[in-house]
């Protein structure tokens, strides 16, 4: 499964944002799927992604889905917010 962040806004960055993004993947992304399905997160065409937003939507998705992999991390806002995750929110992707 892929999911295209750019769907939620080029300019991701409020956790209450974040949080319904999630809450929209959960209820028709995401739904039926097996914490053993293959999750791509797509970050291209995001132009800024901020640790609040991300927070609320790419570690709930690490924490329960075994295989998930960050495709187009080459945007620096990007980049900064999965290192801060990292260090932050115990992120392991």
């Amino acid at each position: 499964m892929r999911i295209e962040l750019k769907k939620f806004g080029e300019i991701l960055i409020s956790r209450p944002a974040g949080r319904e993004a999630y809450l929209a993947m959960s209820a028709y992304l995401t739904k039926d799927l097996s914490e053993d399905e293959t999750i791509e997160i797509d970050f291209s065409g995001v132009k800024v992604l901020t640790p609040s937003w991300a927070d609320e939507v790419i570690t709930p998705l690490a924490q329960r889905f075994k295989n998930v992999k960050l495709l187009n991390t080459e945007n620096a806002t990007v980049q900064a917010t999965l290192k801060t995750l990292r260090e932050y929110s115990d992120l392991k992707i």
